[in-house]
């Protein structure tokens, strides 16, 4: 007994040297601890920003056209930040855009706690957040490969995930408190000044120690070029579908919790907090989970597809809160997985010249079809209840896992998956 407890022990500690190993890394310390303080302030702000356009609209239209806006950049000019990410020096691109999400943020409180705020006004900033989307988000993920080795792909973008469903955890229960507590508006300035942690620990970065590689050359078609190598590739065309469908139909989130707390539960912005919190819990369980890997495949991403549209499935007719709140922790842990594997599966079977613009492809699909995606959950829940829109991800998600295994069965059978 006392050589197996021993035996536990050595293997538990292998483990947690395995779940953490990134932070070793020097350079990744100091975007990790900086990342931490941000997102945390980006998640109260995506909650407040909810919750205001709810407060002046009273609709759920209303609140799937603002997730929509700031999402809809990504998808018109999405491969093309991909292309200045693979030609510009990442770091920097990083710098610019938390620096100008800071000042959205500031402007958006200032208005509301100025009284002078309107609906056009929400969104408009919401349009301005997404058109710095378009080169913060493949510029954050690809900038991983500048910070740490191949070795440690998986690793690193777990850890990612970890910080961000942390921040996802924290973020919104703050929020809620802080808009049934004092203002909305409150939110918007704690999240402004979020974002010197993050530009403080990139500008302390030795540039040095970066693995970045020499800039693309400008040249035609670099954008249709990004295309044609997943095209020719079925397993990553496989997990661009699944990401698509995910992202379009299954994870409209910020649409489905405010309503839900509202109409299913009849609470205020402290359940929609607690409801997105549970979700943050499953996604930290499940980044965790993720980081010890250290391998990826496409037949996991499709298992954990499954998994994503079951647990939608039972969260759609749950009707007690307590009960739901330990379903959504489920769907967080399937969520996290499942995106946490889709980006790394889109890293490591990718040439290092084209990363920024597959990367931007799966940003173009996986926030570039919120503009579509929330917009028809909003009208499926103001028909029918946030519960359909719960159903309407897990029969999409699971009708999508059935059309692409096919597909990575005959990649399979060639040797390409």
């Amino acid at each position: 007994m006392r050589r197996l407890s021993a035996g536990l022990a050595v293997r538990a500690r292998a483990a947690g040297q395995r779940v953490f190993r990134s932070l070793a890394i020097r350079n990744y310390r100091l975007y990790f601890a900086g990342h931490a303080i941000s997102v945390a302030g980006t998640w109260m702000q995506r909650v407040a920003q909810d919750w205001l356009v709810l407060e002046l609209s009273d609709s759920a239209v209303a609140l799937g056209i603002s997730t929509s806006l700031q999402f809809l950049p990504t998808l018109v000019f999405g491969l093309w930040g991909g292309v200045l990410v693979d030609r510009w020096d990442r770091r920097r691109i990083i710098m610019l855009t938390q620096t100008v999400s800071a000042l959205l943020a500031a402007a958006l409180a200032a208005v509301v706690l100025t009284g002078s705020v309107r609906l056009w006004m929400v969104y408009a900033l919401a349009l301005g957040l997404g058109l710095v989307t378009v080169l913060d988000t493949p510029a954050r993920h690809a900038f991983v490969t500048d910070m740490v080795g191949p070795e440690d792909y998986i690793n690193a973008q777990s850890l990612n995930s970890t910080v961000h469903n942390v921040g996802r955890l924290v973020g919104p229960a703050i929020a809620g408190l802080l808009i049934a507590a004092v203002d909305v508006g409150i939110a918007f300035a704690v999240n402004a000044l979020s974002f010197a942690g993050v530009l403080l620990g990139l500008a302390r970065m030795d540039p040095t120690a970066l693995r970045r590689l020499p800039p693309v050359a400008r040249a035609r078609g670099q954008a249709r070029e990004g295309l044609r190598y997943v095209w020719h590739r079925p397993e990553l065309c496989a997990c661009l579908v699944l990401v698509a469908v995910v992202a379009l139909l299954g994870q409209n989130f910020r649409v489905v919790f405010p309503l839900l707390a509202r109409d299913t539960f009849g609470g205020g912005a402290e359940v929609y907090g607690w409801l997105t919190s549970a979700l943050g819990v499953g996604a930290v369980i499940g980044a965790l989970g993720s980081a010890a890997r250290q391998s990826v495949m496409a037949w996991s991403l499709l298992r954990w597809t499954w998994v994503f549209a079951g647990v939608s499935a039972v969260a759609a007719v749950t009707p007690w809160l307590a009960a739901a709140l330990a379903v959504i922790v489920g769907l967080g842990v399937a969520n996290i997985v499942f995106n946490t594997l889709a980006r790394t599966l889109l890293q490591i079977g990718v040439e290092p010249a084209m990363q920024g613009r597959v990367i931007a492809l799966h940003s173009l699909i996986s926030l570039g079809s919120t503009p579509i995606g929330g917009p028809i959950t909003g009208l499926v829940c103001q028909r029918w209840g946030p519960g359909a829109g719960l159903l309407l991800a897990a029969v999409s998600v699971g009708a999508a896992a059935a059309a692409v295994t096919p597909m990575l069965r005959r990649a399979r059978a060639t040797g390409s998956a």
